[in-house]
């Protein structure tokens, strides 16, 4: 038998192992890391503090646009010379003149200045559908002191997302099911309690983030006849703690992209997590749905990143995530190949040796012509004059064909004597390929480009051209972005609509039919854009009916009312 002695050692041992398991499990209070408590809810002095680190206002309209995309000071147009230009001062292009887009866009879409379709410069709030109100959760709401509003511009602004024929009804003044009422919580305990009231008063409740959807996932249902909550995640935007040991964070999710980059990056971290949307979207719609990084070789996409979520089935309000030191370097690169299939076996070959950069992108010959559009007045004739050469030496010299060649951006992070040795690596493949260095400059603005493209497509509405972005993961035979699970393909396709009745139809007839293609031939039904309500047409044959019967019981099971009544998925 053990003596006491023995017993009494195991019990301290015991105890012992509890206390560093319980350490895992809960943050100290007194932990220099922990800057708040994650239940506690800001005080309306500490929320007017936090301003500063929020870039987008809670009145969105007060700086984004309520019809378009992005900021209110920040478009191209054709100015009183036909020149195109960016406005604005918060891009690399803003304030430029881009002397060859109006050529491209008038040569490839047959568009004309002559003929112009503006959006409506401003709402009118008597257009706008009358809220549905239920007099007793409104009652609650108020004791609750949690702020909201039924005025027509904050429930319109939180009406749609941006696809194709949610924004074209926007600049029509077409409205029909809009939200009730939007609610800004301040915290988990806050978006608790008006669950518990919308469950109580059978509310539907839509959470909304940075309304970046390109699935239609913020669309409220037509025919949905209870009131509509759109609960607004944005004053949720804190970093509640980071854990420097573990390399870890603890943020609300309604936190937008740049603000959480910014405010890590004064501790010294970063996510390393940059969709397209990142000056708009929220962590929370990134975890919601399944987004992807253009440095995602390096970082991961966000299933890579999200260790803990608080919100199944509901609202996601606070998520712990994988943080990075600032990289040490950073360079871009470009490279210029013959024709696309050398492009696509050279990063096959990239992939193959796994030496990706943070981010690789092939864009073919069509895209190359876009961005080459979109490339502003040289200031001197000096650099005129390097251009000028440049495309000489590869054409005339090196004998590239000017509309078959294709182009790849680069970004390369880390040590910097690392990203020496990588990017030798990767131009050394480059060259097996009859690839050419482009420069950096090159690959800088490809890369930065990715921020202004989607300014594009109000500047084509307002000329009868209408178009979209849609996304798929295909095998690696079908190439243009690296994944270790295959491959990410993107297009972009765009149509003059002028003399047809039903444009928006047309449009969905083509995605509908590309899509279909794109299942038959092995692809996926999303890659990142996620499924919503746009593509859950094809959810049962992509994850069979045995899936989908899983997620309709789940669904019952979490919330039989169907508070969360949004209706994508299912």
């Amino acid at each position: 038998m053990a003596s006491n002695s023995n017993i009494s050692e195991l019990h301290q041992n015991a105890k012992e192992r509890l206390r560093i398991i319980s350490g895992h499990l809960q943050k100290p209070a007194k932990r220099e890391q922990l800057r708040v408590s994650a239940n506690e809810c800001k005080a309306e002095a500490a929320d007017r503090s936090l301003e500063k680190n929020r870039t987008i206002p809670k009145r969105r309209q007060e700086t984004l646009k309520w019809n378009g995309w992005g900021y209110n000071d920040s478009k191209f147009m054709f100015n009183k010379k036909g020149q195109a230009e960016f406005t604005g001062k918060r891009y690399r292009l803003s304030g430029m003149v881009l002397p060859a887009l109006r050529e491209w866009f008038e040569k490839t879409f047959g568009a004309s200045l002559e003929h112009k379709t503006p959006a409506r410069s401003a709402l009118n709030p008597s257009e706008v559908p009358p809220p549905i109100l239920n007099e007793g959760f409104v009652q609650d709401l108020k004791g609750t002191a949690i702020p909201f509003s039924h005025e027509a511009e904050d429930r319109i602004f939180r009406a749609h997302g941006h696809c194709l024929h949610e924004v074209f009804a926007l600049r029509e003044g077409k409205f029909e099911r809009v939200p009730d009422l939007v609610v800004w919580p301040n915290c988990h305990k806050e978006v608790e309690k008006i669950v518990e009231l919308a469950c109580k008063h059978n509310i539907c409740v839509m959470p909304f983030g940075g309304g970046t959807s390109v699935s239609n996932a913020v669309e409220c249902p037509s025919d949905e006849k209870r009131t509509i909550l759109s609960l607004d995640t944005s004053q949720m935007n804190r970093i509640l703690w980071i854990d420097e040991k573990n390399l870890t964070a603890h943020v609300e999710a309604g936190i937008v992209g740049q603000d959480l980059e910014r405010l890590l990056n004064e501790s010294g971290y970063c996510t390393g997590h940059e969709p397209d949307s990142m000056e708009f979207s929220t962590l929370g719609g990134w975890v919601a749905t399944r987004a992807s990084g253009m440095k995602k070789n390096i970082y991961g996409n966000i299933e890579d990143l999200v260790s803990l979520i608080r919100g199944t089935l509901g609202v996601v309000t606070e998520v712990t995530i994988k943080i990075r030191p600032i990289p040490e370097y950073q360079k871009y690169g470009s490279v210029v190949f013959p024709n696309f299939d050398q492009g696509v076996a050279c990063l096959r070959e990239v992939a193959k040796q796994r030496c990706a950069p943070a981010s690789i992108r092939l864009m073919d010959n069509e895209q190359f012509q876009f961005g080459h559009a979109l490339k502003p007045q040289v200031s001197s004739i000096f650099t005129s004059f390097l251009d000028g050469l440049k495309k000489f030496y590869i054409t005339k010299f090196k004998g590239f064909d000017p509309n078959q060649l294709c182009v790849a951006t680069l970004l390369f992070e880390g040590d910097r004597e690392k990203v020496l040795q990588h990017e030798k690596q990767v131009y050394d493949i480059a060259a097996k390929f009859g690839g050419l260095a482009a420069g950096e400059d090159n690959g800088q603005r490809g890369y930065m480009l990715t921020f202004v493209i989607a300014y594009l497509r109000d500047l084509g509405m307002d000329y009868y051209v209408i178009g979209e972005s849609f996304e798929t993961s295909v095998p690696w035979d079908r190439v243009t972005q690296t994944y270790d699970a295959g491959a990410c393909v993107y297009f972009y396709f765009a149509f003059n609509y002028r003399g047809l009745s039903d444009p928006v139809h047309v449009y969905d007839q083509i995605e509908h039919a590309a899509r279909e293609e794109i299942l038959a031939n092995g692809g996926s039904l999303s890659h990142h854009h996620g499924v919503g309500k746009l593509r859950k047409h094809w959810l049962q044959e992509t994850i069979s009916d045995v899936g989908l019967g899983m997620l309709r019981s789940v669904k019952e099971y979490v919330d039989p009312n169907n508070i969360f009544g949004n209706r994508n998925l299912l």
